[in-house]
């Protein structure tokens, strides 16, 4: 598919290069500008471009060249050296038009790769700005729009952001049908990108919204996947939790292998938790600490958080709540899930004895306490300050020594009642004397 200006696709943002070469599907996920303002070298000295209908002047060479040093510094990250480059060609005397356009989206793009630097991002958006007065019918005004509406996001100013991306969908229609399908595409990611700006921005009920719509669209089943869990996280996010329920399930059932699954289970999990279904979210906890090794090994670590993070959450909810055996059998698969990393495992261990405690089973606390206190003697001391195991043996050796005493003290409690016999029943209406034991 053919690119709408011959220059296009050489420096503009990468959006313009994807629509070309995959569609809509890279824009969606809002992937991050090139590393570089250039394509690749075919030569060790100038960039690739388009075959010239005449040898370049003395000039054309010279603004060439300060573009490839522009390059050059922006890929060693040297950008206060690259803005004086680009700032060069700007204020060049004899710089084309072509130059000064060119030259202002390089400069914006070199101030976006400075990521969360707001005053690179503020600059980014006075050349974003400056490009749309200069050029305002340029076939590039959509792309510049969708890049000054994600910047001005960055930067918190939501409502300029809002404004920035209906006005990408508004240039479309402006814009020749040569290409329409290109710029089909950018409204689309448009319209994401509303949708993720009101979530930004805390306004989760509107959020949600606009992710249900852009499931109508005609998009990849990645980005609509996506958008269908966006959409019911807002809702948990809005506390919505009634309607959150089912939309979390529906995508985890549409969506099994999706890279979001482990999240979705976890706000399932919470969103249960709220509207008092301790049992289903106890279940869905389970389901995604016992996932399926297959499903886990497309992004293991991924995995791991969520696992963890649900799992800990959770069982520290129960056992506030007093409800130890469904702590415990969450902290145990904790245990097992982390079987080689003690940072996890042992302190997944200490509270699984803290539950066998309070539901008196003292032996098995008192084995989980013992397996903590051995398994951190087995570690190097610089290990066990490393991982933040040191307070974790002191609790556990104390926890012992308490378990001991409890259990003395229960056994004397026990002897003591023994030795008290029960009243005996007297007609004359005297009861029995005490035992001469207790005095």
């Amino acid at each position: 598919m053919p690119l709408p200006s011959p220059h296009l696709g050489r420096l503009l943002p990468i959006a313009w290069i994807c629509l070309a070469v995959g569609g809509a599907g890279a824009i969606l996920r809002g992937e991050p500008a090139p590393t570089t303002a250039t394509p690749p070298v075919e030569s060790g000295e100038t960039r690739a471009t388009a075959p010239a209908k005449a040898p370049l002047s003395e000039t054309a060479r010279e603004i060439q060249s300060l573009f490839n040093l522009g390059a050059t510094y922006v890929d060693r990250k040297d950008y206060t050296a690259a803005e004086m480059v680009y700032q060069q060609i700007l204020r060049h005397p004899q710089a084309r038009q072509e130059d000064q356009r060119l030259g202002l989206l390089d400069l914006a793009r070199m101030y976006r790769q400075q990521g969360a630097d707001t005053k690179a991002a503020t600059r980014a958006v006075a050349c974003y700005e400056k490009y749309l007065k200069i050029f305002p019918d340029d076939e590039a005004t959509p792309v510049i729009y969708l890049e000054l509406g994600r910047t001005l996001r960055t930067l918190g100013t939501y409502r300029l952001a809002l404004a920035s991306f209906y006005s990408v969908i508004n240039s479309t229609m402006k814009l020749p049908e040569e290409g329409f399908e290109q710029y089909r595409t950018l409204a689309k990611t448009a319209q994401f990108e509303i949708a993720e700006t009101h979530f930004q921005e805390g306004e989760f009920e509107e959020a949600s919204k606009f992710f249900s719509r852009l499931q109508l669209l005609d998009l990849a089943p990645a980005d609509r996947a996506r958008a269908q869990f966006k959409a019911a996280y807002a809702l948990a996010l809005a506390k919505n939790y009634e309607t959150a329920v089912p939309a979390l399930r529906m995508f985890v059932d549409q969506n099994p292998d999706d890279e979001n699954v482990p999240e979705a289970r976890y706000l399932l999990s919470i969103s249960l938790r709220r509207i008092g279904h301790d049992q289903e979210a106890f279940d869905t906890v389970l389901a995604l600490l016992r996932a399926e090794k297959a499903r886990q090994s497309a992004d293991p670590r991924r995995w791991v958080y969520w696992q963890r993070r649900t799992g800990n959450q959770m069982a520290n909810e129960f056992y506030d709540q007093g409800n130890f055996w469904s702590a415990l059998v969450i902290y145990e698969s904790l245990s097992a899930l982390s079987e080689q990393e003690p940072a996890w495992r042992l302190p997944a261990l200490y509270q699984a004895g803290l539950c066998y405690e309070r539901l008196r089973q003292f032996d098995r606390a008192r084995a989980s306490y013992e397996a903590v206190t051995g398994a951190c003697a087995a570690l190097p001391a610089k290990d066990q300050t490393t991982l933040g195991l040191d307070d974790l043996t002191r609790m556990a050796s104390w926890r012992l020594l308490h378990l001991g005493w409890t259990e003395k003290v229960d056994l004397q409690v026990t002897q003591l009642f023994h030795t008290i016999p029960s009243p005996i029943h007297d007609p004359s209406g005297t009861a029995a004397k005490p035992s001469q034991v207790v005095r």
